[in-house]
């Protein structure tokens, strides 16, 4: 990964949603358990960033001793709504076995959180860095042709 020197902000202008999910780790003897749970966002992610329509515009893992959280980027609510309650693809089936299987026991849990930013609600600052987060979706420009200020970038008034 090729740093991009200097202060660079997202060059992304569009509405968005970021996602949030996580899986944690209760029991690690219950692995029977857990392990499908982890399994399971591969084929999501493969299944999502084969199809460009998906609405899936990027994702970022980030690992802990317990614990995985995704972050997600998605174009619309309506797309991730639609992938999510789609029984003919990946999502529906695995969130119906994990919560049939979550019955019989409390090791393993998941979590999500989903925020939805109207265009012009984002602001990002990378300081000599590879390509990440919005970023790495739309390319960078440098910071000061969004506007000198957080405030400003963020189409904040005072």
């Amino acid at each position: 990964m090729s740093v991009i020197e200097g202060r660079q902000t997202a060059a992304y202008e569009g509405d968005l949603v970021v996602f949030l999910i996580g899986m944690r780790v209760n029991s690690w003897r219950a692995w029977r358990q857990w392990l499908p749970v982890a399994r399971a966002m591969g084929p999501m992610l493969t299944e999502l960033s084969a199809d460009p329509d998906s609405g899936l515009l990027g994702f970022r893992n980030f690992i802990g001793l317990r614990s995985v959280t995704m972050i997600q980027y998605w174009e619309s609510i309506e797309k991730l709504e639609a992938f999510a309650n789609d029984a003919q693809r990946t999502h529906r089936p695995a969130w119906t076995e994990f919560y049939k299987q979550s019955y019989k026991g409390n090791t393993v849990g998941i979590w999500h959180e989903t925020y939805v930013v109207p265009a012009g609600h984002t602001e990002t600052i990378y300081g000599n860095m590879p390509l990440l987060g919005l970023g790495k979706i739309s390319g960078v420009v440098p910071v000061n042709s969004r506007g000198r200020t957080a405030a400003e970038r963020l189409s904040i008034k005072h």
